[in-house]
């Protein structure tokens, strides 16, 4: 009698990653530019969505630490699920399509189920971080709770030190690192070869390890377009969101074999 397995009990193909410059990164923000231009339309609904989001906890959250955290790092930590849909209109314009905005939905159908597993895994980290800086503001850098008068009239800065506030960012810079290592090609790896969460996730430990100068890079240059977004209280993230997304993609070309 012949059998045949399962093709969810096959083991999974390995996943090597290569080596490449420091300064790779930016020829990654080239390219990501380019598809930008070529999706626009796309591009522009997926980011002013998310903007139009963020503009919304802006206005509810204030600017007590508590809801600072929630939001601010909340959006870092969980950008790489949000920017699935800009990943794929990049995996399509390279097999030679025009994608439009619908087409790259329907990644979130095929892999749903592991990118939905990867986002629990974003989303516990937020929640951490939430639950560590609470605890920092309120027992190291003696901050009080949140009242509705202390989150609508005043905040953080207003009243914290210096000290307070690199001590404050600090912590959250830590497991931002975290993050980053765990998603660098995580998304891209998933849409393009179907890979399971974990397995994507070891492939961007892997690639993380195999280039520290061009991850330090790589992440400089995220924090400090991310920076600008947030300066311009969030409209430059209508070209921040979709150009970080597209260089992801071609990232994740060349970093994994």
């Amino acid at each position: 009698m012949i059998t045949t397995t399962h093709p969810a009990l096959q083991p999974a193909a390995p996943v090597g990653v290569r080596s490449v410059s420091m300064l790779r990164p930016f020829a990654w923000l080239g390219r990501g530019a380019s598809d930008l231009l070529a999706c626009a339309p796309a591009n522009f609904a997926h980011s002013a969505t998310m903007v139009a989001l963020g503009w919304v906890l802006m206005l509810m959250l204030g600017r007590h630490p508590y809801f600072v955290a929630a939001a601010v790092s909340g959006f870092l930590l969980v950008a790489p699920v949000m920017t699935t849909g800009i990943c794929e209109l990049s995996r399509l314009r390279a097999r030679g399509s025009t994608p439009d905005f619908d087409a790259s939905l329907d990644i979130l159908v095929r892999e749903g189920h592991d990118l939905f597993r990867f986002g629990i895994v974003l989303a516990i980290a937020a929640a951490l971080w939430f639950i560590l800086s609470e605890g920092l503001l309120a027992t190291v850098l003696d901050v009080p709770g949140p009242g509705v008068a202390e989150t609508y009239y005043r905040g953080f800065i207003d009243t914290a030190n210096r000290a307070e506030v690199i001590s404050y960012a600090s912590m959250g810079a830590v497991l931002a690192l975290v993050v980053f290592a765990l998603s660098v090609v995580t998304v891209p790896l998933m849409i393009d070869r179907q890979a399971a969460a974990g397995v994507a996730m070891r492939a961007s430990l892997r690639a993380v390890a195999r280039n520290p100068l061009a991850m330090i890079v790589w992440a400089a240059l995220i924090v400090c377009l991310t920076a600008v977004g947030f300066v311009t209280l969030l409209v430059g993230m209508v070209v921040v969101i979709p150009l970080l997304g597209h260089a992801t993609w071609h990232a994740y070309r060349e970093l994994v074999s």
